[in-house]
């Protein structure tokens, strides 16, 4: 921006503002290239003629990259990526619910699509009509996966082209950190007993239903989440998004 000091007919362009004992300045720069310091005053200066106020303009830090729930960098004004033939496959509603709150923003950009098992007995007949392959892999998240148990067995030996992650809790619902739902910690529920309506029992919760929109509501970033599942949810986009 080229100015004019008023009082001094000095014509230059800005090229910076300076701090000293005596008060603010402006840094002029003429056309033979010399520089000249003037004091900034109120009204002090003409710019395309017209008598105007210079000020030090107010340096701002760069804003921090907007985040996405999951943590990872948030796309701006990208629509979403046509579907994948590769899919994610969750054991039931709850479990997809969770997972489209905190990774639906990344999912979307790099168009995978998560599917609800409703139950991991279905697992064996979904993958034999699916025919998983190059360009066609499945990650399957799985509650309780722990060693001996009914669901380590039956995700065993599913080939090249399936990754089976998942965390140790019973249910979804434990996998959210109890102080996102505003408690200490989960009641034990006695086996035999269903252990969402024990939960909700224990806490006057009331239905299933009241209980799951509780813990929903409560999730809105990765934080809220228990390292388990995070890494599990991780592992599996990485798998079905990496190149073949």
């Amino acid at each position: 921006m080229v100015v004019e000091d008023a009082a001094s007919g000095y014509c230059g362009a800005v090229t910076g503002f300076e701090r000293t004992y005596d008060g603010d300045f402006v840094r002029l720069e003429d056309a033979a290239r010399c520089t000249r310091l003037f004091r900034l005053r109120d009204g002090g200066f003409l710019l395309e003629g017209k008598r105007v106020t210079l000020t030090k303009p107010v340096q701002r830090m760069p804003s921090a990259p907007r985040r996405s729930a999951s943590g990872s960098v948030r796309v701006e004004g990208m629509r979403a990526r046509t579907a994948r033939g590769s899919r994610i496959w969750v054991e039931g509603l709850h479990d997809a619910e969770l997972v489209e709150r905190v990774w639906g923003h990344d999912l979307r950009v790099e168009g995978v699509v998560v599917e609800p098992l409703e139950g991991l007995d279905n697992l064996a007949d979904k993958l034999a009509r699916f025919e998983p392959g190059p360009g066609r892999k499945v990650g399957v998240l799985v509650d309780h996966l722990v060693e001996g148990s009914k669901e380590s067995r039956l995700t065993q030996s599913l080939g090249q082209y399936v990754m089976v992650t998942g965390h140790p809790y019973v249910d979804i619902w434990e996998a959210v950190r109890p102080k996102a739902v505003g408690i200490a910690k989960w009641p034990n529920v006695p086996r035999g007993q269903d252990w969402k309506t024990g939960i909700c029992d224990s806490l006057g919760w009331g239905t299933p239903q009241d209980g799951w929109r509780r813990v929903r509501d409560a999730v809105s970033t990765f934080r809220d989440l228990e390292a388990d599942l995070i890494g599990a949810v991780e592992r599996l986009v990485d798998f079905v998004t990496e190149p073949e």
